[in-house]
């Protein structure tokens, strides 16, 4: 790093060290002043992720039925907002008549919800993939007796035709400034996929209304965050390896993209702050002991603040916090057993 005073790489750590969160969760609180504090910050994400598209018809389509051994895996279109269309697959276990599900994020990779739903084509990147990092979790979870789906979120997998057209430049960013130009967050928007997608589930009569899940790894711990604070009818949710602080991911480090941006965040929050908000619902949060994409050293910083929440809310026994011998993955290790209990 140069060190004279004009490179704007020191101004931005000194602006973010004068910074300071203004809805940060720095204190136990009781349970009322927990409550007050987070619904003013659960308003303000919300005002940050700007305007909401407005619902249309579903339009269910479906494209393929594809027998497995322990499940069913379907492959189906939906419409979320008018002209947007979200391809995902619903994995149905075979022999139930009806059972709770989770909704599976995937992260942020060229194959979008093909590596959650295990579906490789037998091509050997898709497969290395899956065996390094345990990608496949919603088809692990189907196989435990859930029924997931699994969609692609805005800039990945069918959603981009499986290209990048704007490379070399990352088309997250892209589409960030293109919704954003337009009115809307690419975060934001893709929230507003995920609840659709959870809309959908709920027309299916296998599925429990009443025990939804949310799961997902790297930027579908993102996405699991964001959808599980802001949609009530998740009941549950294992956020994978997305644990950290600002300062590690995006200003020390250049680990962050434009489909996992509030605008304006850390003036209010940290990410911490925000995982904290979902008390006193049950949350599973997976931390790799040699994750080299979220450090564990800022997920403890995370984990600390969470655990000061869910303590404030009184619901420490819902709160689940695995650190895994492990790197940049899914652990499998505790979230079976999360699930079965929570759901």
């Amino acid at each position: 790093m140069i060190d004279a005073d004009y490179i704007i790489d020191n101004f931005i750590k000194k602006l973010y060290q004068r910074t300071k969160p203004s809805l940060a969760f720095k204190e136990q609180k009781t349970k009322k002043e927990f409550c007050s504090w987070q619904k003013k910050l659960k308003d303000k994400i919300r005002e940050l992720l700007g305007n909401w598209p407005e619902p249309a018809d579903l339009k269910p389509d479906l494209y393929s039925r594809e027998e497995k051994g322990k499940y069913t895996r379907e492959k189906w279109i939906i419409q979320s907002e008018k002209d947007c269309y979200v391809p995902l697959y619903l994995l149905i276990p075979k022999g139930i008549k009806k059972a709770p599900a989770i909704l599976c994020c995937h992260g942020h990779n060229d194959f979008g919800k093909d590596n959650i739903a295990g579906v490789t084509y037998n091509q050997g990147e898709r497969e290395k993939v899956i065996r390094e990092a345990n990608y496949n979790y919603g088809e692990q979870m189907a196989e435990k007796g859930f029924i997931t789906i699994c969609p692609d979120w805005r800039s990945f997998g069918e959603r981009v035709g499986y290209t990048n057209p704007y490379a070399p430049r990352d088309k997250c960013n892209i589409h960030f400034i293109q919704h954003l130009i337009l009115g809307e967050t690419l975060l934001g928007a893709n929230i507003f996929d995920g609840m659709r997608v959870i809309d959908f589930l709920l027309t299916r009569k296998e599925v429990d209304k009443n025990r939804i899940g949310c799961m997902g790894l790297s930027f579908g711990g993102t996405m699991t965050t964001y959808l599980t604070l802001l949609d009530e009818r998740i009941k549950a949710a294992d956020i994978i390896c997305y644990a950290t602080t600002t300062e590690h991911y995006t200003i020390n480090r250049a680990n962050s993209c434009g489909s996992q941006l509030v605008p304006y965040l850390y003036k209010y929050a940290d990410v911490g702050d925000v995982i904290a908000a979902i008390a006193p619902r049950a949350l599973l949060i997976e931390s790799g002991a040699t994750d080299t994409c979220f450090y564990l050293h800022s997920a403890r910083k995370a984990h600390q603040i969470v655990k000061k929440a869910y303590k404030s809310a009184e619901a420490e026994d819902n709160l689940w916090i695995e650190v895994f011998p492990g790197a940049h993955s899914f652990s499998g290790r505790c979230a079976f057993d999360f699930f079965k209990k929570y759901l």
